[in-house]
């Protein structure tokens, strides 16, 4: 049996296999052994989960996860890892391979194929860094009965998803994430473990889905829209950022943020979700 995380089994794996990393896929695979224990074990995985992970490499965390879960299903984008897959989980039955890409997948298909009987799904991965967001936003939006989301990610962006909406750190992201979860930063990993090892050290973070979004909106996809175009021009006023975001007049926009109480020059960086809601609802009423 391999000992996925120590680096002598990967690089002899990798030899076997005549692998060599790909900078384009930002592949990364973990060398520490405790990293990923302590990863499935912040996911709370136990032998009734369903677990999803995205990008598996060869399969460090996967592992970690199969031993706790009632089956992990993975979905893998490069087509010279699941030859490597099979060799290295070969003992576990509970685990499922898909090959494709996770931003392009019908998830709903993906659930019914490959969740039978699951009631909920757990989300588990090491995110290459250039599709952290997107691939956040897609299962927050997924509609998917997700209870939990525990990914590794690069810590300048695990920061920023789990700022205070309201705070220098907080952008567009942060607040669709917070829309749809609570977001929690849960520990440091060092670029040290990781071979090859990044520029940058990443985190932990956990977000565990809503019940129900944190405020009330009309219109979610108004909502957004403010969120996105509050955003567009961080280091100008909000004023500028929504009138070019959302296509009004600027005059407009100063009588909305004033009738609002927002004072003149107001940055959006300090807009809390009831903030946003607010704006939200004003441009619904006069629509």
């Amino acid at each position: 049996m391999y000992q996925l995380w120590d680096i002598h089994d990967i690089k002899f794996i990798l030899k076997k296999h005549g692998f060599d990393f790909s900078k384009a896929l930002g592949q990364n695979f973990i060398i520490e052994k405790e990293v990923c224990p302590a990863i499935a074990q912040s996911a709370a995985v136990g032998k009734e989960d369903y677990v999803l992970e995205v990008g598996p490499g060869i399969g460090v965390l996967t592992a970690e996860l199969c031993k706790r879960a009632g089956k992990v299903v993975a979905v893998e984008l490069d087509k010279r890892l699941p030859a490597i897959l099979a060799d290295t989980l070969a003992e576990f039955d509970n685990f499922e391979l898909v090959e494709g890409d996770i931003l392009k997948l019908d998830l709903a298909a993906l659930w019914q194929e490959n969740f039978a009987g699951a009631q909920s799904l757990k989300v588990c991965a090491n995110l290459p860094y250039y599709i952290t967001s997107p691939v956040i936003m897609r299962f927050l939006e997924s509609e998917l009965p997700i209870e939990s989301i525990t990914v590794m990610v690069q810590k300048e962006a695990g920061e920023r998803l789990c700022a205070a909406v309201g705070s220098k750190q907080a952008g567009a992201v942060t607040a669709a994430v917070q829309y749809y979860a609570a977001a929690q930063e849960l520990f440091f990993v060092p670029k040290t473990a990781f071979l090859p090892s990044p520029k940058v050290d990443s985190e932990v973070i956990q977000l565990k889905l809503r019940d129900k979004p944190p405020v009330e909106v009309a219109d979610e996809a108004l909502f957004f829209k403010v969120v996105k175009a509050a955003f567009l021009q961080r280091r100008k006023s909000a004023a500028n950022s929504l009138a070019a975001g959302l296509s009004m007049p600027k005059a407009e926009v100063i009588a909305m943020l004033d009738a609002l109480g927002f004072a003149p020059g107001v940055r959006a960086e300090v807009f809390t979700m009831e903030d946003f809601a607010a704006i939200t609802a004003y441009l619904y009423q006069r629509q």
